[in-house]
């Protein structure tokens, strides 16, 4: 009997340790999450402070240049004048549509004037382009991490294609569940999901993080999403830092015909130099060339204030250093808000 027993808590270590060894880098033994090996470490700024960062912030030129944003009939127009294409559109922030074949996408869709809870965080300097019952039928919602200004509760609730399928990182499903999303998806890094014949989504690693409340740091997971369709490659990415990662995804999964990624909040001058888990336009034009991206398209910027770079100073180093990076200034892509253009377009195929 005493073997039996020896026997069974030996094999149930090994298993166990087994299991363990297994277990992905950016999984970790409590049950959180981390970057990708290799990835910038965060020592936090102790000179992180609230008091001078709304001192910074009172200090930045708030004028929204007229271009900036379409009108929204135009918008709506653009929308009919498009419908039967494949297209991006810009609603604003990180939110998107991608219409590909029959399938419209929506990426980390926020329509509330500020990006927190209830009635705080930053507020909006530019409207949405089009509010939430005026975007078109979707069909696939991708939400890339939980922060405020992406995953925003409001817009989730009152979300009106609760049919639509969403893929989330892992940990995230629960807040869709609950208002009767029904067909809700948690993903890791490199699954993959094939949406139809035409479409496939892969989630794939970045450089960020995770948080919404005092407690929560790294609970759930954060990623970009890689969007195939037939033969082009869309790579939509999280909120992110440079980092190695960018290299080995290049290797694997690249070239990619077209790179979404932020460009901006990225700036905390004077409490600490910058952010590591947010590109700055520069960073972002270097991720896209590790990707082997053919074009790349500027988000995250000229929306809400998250930092302390002049407001309209991401686009401008985004086209201005696009050369340095083996882009041409046309293929360093800056959309307004409210902008609809067609993917043949946009990647300049027929």
């Amino acid at each position: 009997m005493k073997f039996i027993i020896l026997l069974f808590l030996f094999l149930s270590y090994n298993s166990n340790t087994f299991a363990m060894k297994k277990k992905p880098f950016h999984h970790l033994p409590d049950g959180t999450f981390r970057n990708p090996e290799g990835s910038p470490q965060l020592s936090f700024p102790g000179n992180w402070s609230f008091s001078t960062f709304n001192k910074e912030k009172r200090k930045l030129d708030m004028t929204v240049p007229k271009e900036h944003v379409l009108d929204k009939k135009k918008v709506l127009s653009d929308l009919e004048r498009y419908k039967d294409d494949d297209y991006i559109a810009w609603i604003g922030h990180a939110t998107y549509l991608i219409k590909l074949g029959s399938t419209t996408i929506i990426t980390d869709p926020v329509f509330s004037k500020n990006a927190g809870p209830l009635v705080f965080g930053p507020k909006r300097f530019t409207e949405a382009a089009l509010k939430l019952n005026e975007i078109p039928k979707t069909d696939l919602f991708l939400l890339t991490h939980n922060h405020y200004d992406h995953q925003d509760m409001s817009t989730i609730r009152r979300f009106p294609f609760k049919d639509s399928k969403v893929l989330v990182p892992l940990k995230l499903g629960k807040y869709f569940t609950r208002y009767r999303f029904k067909d809700v998806n948690e993903m890791d890094w490199y699954d993959e999901i094939k949406v139809n014949e035409d479409l496939k989504v892969t989630f794939l690693p970045a450089v960020h993080w995770s948080k919404r409340g005092l407690t929560d740091t790294n609970k759930t997971l954060w990623g970009n999403f890689l969007i195939e369709y037939k033969n082009k490659k869309i790579l939509f990415a999280c909120d992110t830092g440079y980092g190695n990662i960018y290299k080995e995804l290049g290797e694997k999964y690249g070239p990619i015909d077209l790179t979404m990624i932020n460009i901006g909040a990225y700036n905390f001058k004077p409490m600490f130099e910058k952010s590591i888990y947010h590109t700055t336009p520069e960073e972002a034009l270097n991720v896209a060339q590790d990707l082997k991206s053919k074009k790349v398209l500027g988000t995250h910027w000229g929306t809400f204030v998250l930092s302390l770079e002049p407001i309209m100073e991401p686009p401008v180093r985004f086209k201005d250093n696009a050369e340095k990076y083996g882009f041409k200034k046309e293929d360093a892509i800056i959309f307004k808000i409210g902008e609809i253009n067609s993917l043949k377009n946009i990647l300049s195929y027929n």
